[in-house]
């Protein structure tokens, strides 16, 4: 039995310090979905990943990344006749990188509702979606909606992450209607510090409520009683795209029936092995390599 059902897009990543110039830039995948089931594949636990990915050699890549991490990806959909989106991602002073995204049509976006497998989802444990899948397309929007009523209708845990890009919104008060709407659906929601204000109306409503704050740590708030822990001191290298990695550690520890304080140092500590790589998923720990 799948422990994790979760269901999202996957990117390409070109990323180097000044791309115009470099000759030595770096070639990924990701995704913070893509992320998670890594990451909690890494730690031992069994992970289905939903997507659509394309033809080319990065729709391979993506698959070629999953299988050997061991994620289940029987229900992935191979879309002939659309392109994996991509980012440009720079190193730059004074900030942690500068992204250009292409991903308008991408394999990604054309998910859809008659892809998410339901009896994989009513077999689950947990059920993780994230606010970036649902912000992609109106496919996309009614994929992750549909997966969360099968979820919800099992009494299949549903985990949520806010995951804001305010560049797949028409406007912020579109990314605060659906993300809200998406929230109040959630058994364990995740947000930054920053997102709070954007789910607001639900926030008092939601039974396990997770905050990552970066260098200032992270809290969980569950059943009324908040739960607070110190960031894991490390020396960043990419702290981008780091959420995804938190999220696989906290879940994992959710999934073992570790204590909410527990959970949240498991998550940093996940956290830590992604800020440490130049990929968010690449340098993630396996079981042995979690601290004590």
């Amino acid at each position: 039995m799948t422990e994790v059902f979760t269901l999202g897009e996957a990117l390409g990543v070109v990323s180097g310090d000044r791309l115009r110039h470099d000759m030595t830039i770096r070639l990924d995948v990701e995704g913070p979905e893509l992320t998670t089931a890594v990451g909690l594949a890494r730690l031992g636990h069994t992970v289905s990943w939903l997507g659509r990915v394309s033809a080319d050699e990065l729709g391979m890549r993506t698959l070629t990344v999953l299988r050997g991490e061991g994620v289940e990806v029987s229900h992935v959909r191979v879309d002939e006749t659309t392109a994996t989106g991509l980012i440009l991602r720079q190193r730059r002073i004074g900030r942690s990188s500068h992204a250009v995204h292409y991903r308008e049509g991408s394999a990604g976006s054309h998910l859809s509702t008659g892809d998410v497998p339901g009896e994989a989802v009513q077999s689950a444990r947990i059920l993780h979606v994230t606010g970036v899948t649902l912000g992609l397309s109106g496919l996309a929007w009614s994929a992750v909606h549909h997966a969360v009523k099968i979820a919800r209708d099992a009494g299949v845990l549903v985990s949520v992450d806010v995951n804001h890009r305010a560049n797949l919104w028409e406007s912020s008060e579109e990314a605060r209607q659906g993300l809200t709407e998406l929230a109040a659906s959630a058994d364990v929601l995740f947000a930054t510090q920053d997102e709070l204000m954007l789910v607001e109306p639900v926030l008092a409503s939601t039974p396990e409520l997770v905050v990552t704050r970066g260098v200032k740590g992270a809290s969980a708030t569950v059943e009324g009683l908040r739960y607070d822990t110190q960031a894991a001191p490390v020396t960043a290298v990419d702290p981008s795209e780091v959420g995804g990695a938190f999220v696989a550690g906290y879940l994992s520890a959710i999934l073992d029936g570790l204590h909410p304080a527990d959970r949240l140092k498991r998550g940093i500590s996940v956290a830590a092995f992604a800020v440490a790589s130049h990929s968010s998923w690449q340098g993630l720990p396996t079981r042995g390599e979690l601290p004590p």
